[in-house]
């Protein structure tokens, strides 16, 4: 599973990382020649990126090369299922990635089109958001 392997602050607050808006860096294909670009915001756990990842690699069986182009580094925590309130913040259960709309969730090179296509059209139904298919020469041409 993705997590950071150090952090300087063990419990974060969840407020200040907003999904609202655009991405304005992250946004465009940086790496390959498809990309799975998100449509709105959102929080993106490490278990659904790595369900994506699988569901690629799958449909790809060792050809390309897949670029993963988000990172869960927020942890989220939580508390027992019966505990009474206060007596401080949970634990940390999980960590998320906050993505904004437009940004790039994976980039693939190296296969033919109708493959990359079906690989990440799988992908997105593993997403929490709905998400659209890029290509360089579309996304280029105008």
């Amino acid at each position: 599973m993705l997590m950071p392997g150090k952090v300087k602050y063990r419990k974060r607050h969840k407020e200040p990382w907003r999904t609202r808006g655009k991405a304005y860096s992250g946004n465009m294909l940086a790496f390959g020649r498809f990309g799975l670009q998100a449509l709105e915001g959102a929080r993106l756990t490490q278990r659904q990126i790595e369900a994506g990842r699988i569901a690629i690699v799958r449909t790809v069986k060792r050809g390309g090369r897949l670029w993963i182009r988000v990172f869960p580094d927020k942890p989220m925590t939580k508390k027992p299922q019966d505990s009474r309130m206060g007596k401080g913040k949970g634990n940390v259960e999980f960590w998320v990635a906050p993505i904004k709309a437009g940004r790039m969730i994976f980039e693939l090179d190296g296969i033919s089109d109708d493959l990359a296509e079906r690989a990440l059209s799988l992908a997105g139904r593993k997403m929490p958001v709905p998400t659209r298919i890029v290509t360089k020469e579309a996304l280029y041409e105008g």
